[in-house]
């Protein structure tokens, strides 16, 4: 018996006796409304908030900051007239560089720390929020949850490959302990809380 051998059934004998997990508590949120408290949140850390009733209302905002000559990308069918969806297939990710702006659809957004849940299956590449100088993301309001409990509950039995929360626009204070926004990722976050 090789001396790895031995230390792993060393190590298989003498393992500690298992012990059930805790029971997790229920917390409560106590805003009651999850829009204006995600909105709160979000603004706080950085982000801009606009409640919208539809991708009209999306693409006029967005036009006050980017014009034709920006580069911007999304896979939302309904901007397909104002962003463009080439590039977000895997041979063109080279190409993602110098991307001005890219505008995604969350699968639900959490309250309490203005986090927004997003999957390879709607970003087409991994890369796309944190390579673009701007990123724009649209959350339906009815798809809030209070607390990040509820999120792992949402998302623990979920089928993806890749998944991400995104909270803010990129920052780091690790610099002479100043804030400096769009150091290793977007420089800024809108969400956009769509429905009536």
């Amino acid at each position: 018996m090789s001396s790895r051998d031995q230390i792993l059934t060393a190590v298989a004998q003498n393992q500690p006796p298992l012990t059930p997990l805790p029971e997790v508590p229920t917390f409560q949120l106590e805003a009651p409304d999850l829009v204006e408290k995600f909105s709160q949140v979000a603004v706080g850390i950085g982000s801009r908030v606009f409640r919208v009733k539809g991708y009209e209302e999306v693409q006029e905002i967005l036009f006050h900051d980017f014009k034709a000559n920006h580069r911007i990308i999304s896979r939302v069918p309904e901007l397909s007239s104002f962003a463009d969806a080439t590039l977000l297939e895997d041979r063109n990710r080279h190409q993602l560089a110098n991307v001005d702006l890219a505008i995604v659809e969350a699968h639900f957004g959490v309250a309490e720390n203005g986090a927004c849940w997003v999957t390879e299956e709607v970003l087409g590449l991994r890369v796309v929020p944190f390579i673009c100088q701007h990123l724009a993301i649209l959350l339906p309001k009815d798809r809030l949850v209070p607390l990040m409990h509820d999120a792992y509950a949402s998302i623990g039995s979920a089928e993806y490959g890749y998944g991400v929360f995104i909270a803010g626009p990129s920052k780091t204070a690790d610099i002479e302990q100043s804030l400096v926004l769009g150091a290793h990722g977007p420089r800024t976050l809108t969400v956009f809380l769509m429905g009536q």
